[in-house]
Parts: structure tokens; C-alpha cells; sequence
């Protein structure tokens, strides 16, 4: 498989606004936000250069986690293909898919469907999920989870590979002699593994074509990346993989109000400094957020960066 994303400088993506708004990242706008922001937000992502836009997923929230976590979280697939209608060359990642949730049948035909209708642009980012819930509402075991996933990673490639009728038997899955159209552009798409536990960079490791870390600090990557590489060699995986990861929030200039103290603004040269020290432990590809107090301070970031950051990035 080629490598999914250029790599002459460090490729750039984002999680969109809107479709998600947990406290922990969603900025105060967002609220009132709707379709036509995250519309505008792609297209100048695909006019900027941006790799990918991003949309993750929760089915449902418990009471217990709504003050934290909102309800508000988009269906990645329906917002990803609303997404594709509107751009025409930026790639379209679920980050992350809670894949193990759904038959990977299911799944397969969904995305599938996204990746025939965008032209091959899909990304399939899959994670294990952590809301007991969900699981336990759906009739998945929480604590299986893990294998779960794994399992369901060997079905959706698959499922998602050339064949019209695919086979897979496993422990929890087994399908054969079922036909599905339309076939994905990409067969498979590449599917990047998201989380930073022991058992998810080796899934990743194992089974993935790229790595989204979760939470970890800067200091933390290199033997991160150094354990995933390790893990890749010794499973004798030939491909190559996109290893990723979340920057720091981002403010392109001096801002004239508070972004918080771990926000890397100032002087696009500083922060392409900054961030190219991702490159040399080994990241090819940087998801990004802008600190924003509108959509229209949000697509002036994203245009900034674009122009001022990104051409120093291969530096």
C-alpha cells in the first residue's frame, strides 16, 4: 500500500468543530453552530491543504458523563459523507469509529458507501471506546472490548477488501457468500488505530496502516513510536504507517485574549519550530486545533496556519 498522506513535510489534519463538543476541547460557539459551520470549515480546509477533517463517535452518553462529555456527537459517517459532497481532494477520517459497537458487516457497507461516494478519500480510524454504556446497551461486552476490536479489524478488512463476496470466520464473526456493493474506491481503506495503551499501539502495531495517539505528552512519543515500530518489525508487517499525533492548541500570531497557557502562539516561524520536533521523533502527520472565539476567527486560523506555518514545516 503507498503511503496515504505527502510526504515532503509534515501533512496536517483537524478534528472538526460542531460535530463533537465535549468540555474538554469545544470552544463556546460551538453551541450555536450547526451544518452550514461545518461546511465552511471543510471547504476551507480542502482549500488550505489540510489532510484530512476529522468526526468521532459516541452512539449514546449516560446521564453520568453529559455535563462532561455534552450529547452532542455527530454520526461520522452521515457527517463525513454530507462532508464529501462539498470538497473535492481533502481525505475524510473517522477519528475514532467505536467499530467493535456494530456488525462489521454493517460497518463495511456504511463505509464502503462513504469511500465510493467521496472518490476514495475515506480514512477508517477505529478505537476500542470507553463508555460502559454503550456497550452494555448495544449487548457488547465492556471488558472483551479490546478483542473485540481486534477482531472486528480483521473482518472489516475483509469486508472491505476487493471481493465482492467475502469470507471471514472468526471467534465472535463469520460471513461468506454474502455479496456487497458498492465496493470502496480503496480495497481496503486504510485504516488508522486510535489510543495510547499498551494494547492499542499494539494493535496498531499489528494491525494498522497508522497509529492516533491519545493524551500523550511530547516527552512520551518517542518511546511510544519506538515500541510500535519494535512491535511492527518483530509481526513482520512490510506496509508502511502514518504515525500521528494531537499538537498542542494553536494560535497563529499574538493573541488578544486569553487561549490558555498551553496554547503555542506567536510567530508562524516559532511555531513551525515547535512543531517540527514531532518530525524528528518520527511523526508524519500532526492533528491540529485552533484556539477560536467564532467559525470565522476558526477558517482565519486555519488559512494562517496554511500559509505562515505549514511552508515551514518541511524546513
Amino acid at each position: 500500500m503507498s503511503q496515504v498522506l505527502p510526504q515532503r513535510r509534515l501533512a496536517y489534519g483537524m478534528q472538526l468543530p460542531v460535530q463533537s463538543q465535549s468540555t474538554l476541547y469545544a470552544e463556546s460557539w460551538e453551541a450555536a453552530a450547526g451544518p452550514a459551520d461545518l461546511v465552511e470549515v471543510a471547504r476551507v480546509a480542502d482549500r488550505c491543504g489540510f489532510a484530512y477533517v476529522a468526526c468521532c463517535e459516541h452512539i449514546a452518553i449516560p446521564r453520568r458523563l453529559a455535563d462532561a462529555m455534552s450529547t452532542v456527537w455527530y454520526d461520522p459517517v452521515a457527517t463525513l459523507a454530507h462532508l464529501a459532497a462539498v470538497t473535492e481532494r481533502v481525505r475524510l477520517l473517522s477519528h475514532v469509529a467505536v467499530v467493535g459497537l456494530k456488525h462489521p458487516l454493517v460497518s463495511a457497507k456504511q463505509y464502503a458507501t462513504l469511500d465510493r461516494l467521496s472518490g476514495g478519500r475515506l480514512i477508517l480510524g477505529v478505537g476500542a471506546g470507553h463508555v460502559r454504556e454503550e456497550f452494555e446497551a448495544l449487548g457488547v461486552p465492556f471488558a472483551q472490548r479490546g478483542a473485540v476490536l481486534d477482531e472486528t479489524v480483521d473482518a472489516l478488512r475483509a469486508a472491505l477488501g476487493p471481493a465482492e463476496f467475502p469470507e471471514f470466520k472468526g471467534a465472535r464473526f463469520e460471513f461468506s457468500d454474502l455479496g456487497q456493493a458498492p465496493r470502496p474506491v480503496q480495497a481496503p481503506p486504510p485504516v488508522w488505530v486510535g489510543g495510547s495503551s499498551p494494547a492499542a499501539v499494539r494493535r496498531a502495531a499489528v494491525r494498522g496502516d497508522g497509529w492516533l495517539p491519545q493524551g500523550d505528552r511530547r516527552e512520551q512519543l518517542p518511546a511510544q513510536i519506538g515500541t510500535l515500530r519494535r512491535l511492527r518489525e518483530e509481526a513482520g508487517v512490510g506496509r508502511p504507517v502514518e504515525i500521528g499525533t494531537i499538537a498542542e492548541p494553536l494560535y497563529v500570531g499574538d493573541p488578544s485574549w486569553h487561549v490558555g497557557r498551553r496554547t503555542l502562539s506567536g510567530a508562524p516561524e516559532r511555531i513551525a519550530a515547535s512543531l517540527r520536533e514531532y518530525r524528528a521523533m518520527g511523526v508524519t502527520q500532526l492533528q491540529v486545533r485552533f484556539r477560536s472565539r467564532s467559525r470565522t476567527e476558526l477558517t482565519d486560523q486555519m488559512a494562517a496556519f496554511a500559509e505562515d506555518v505549514a511552508v515551514h514545516l518541511g524546513d
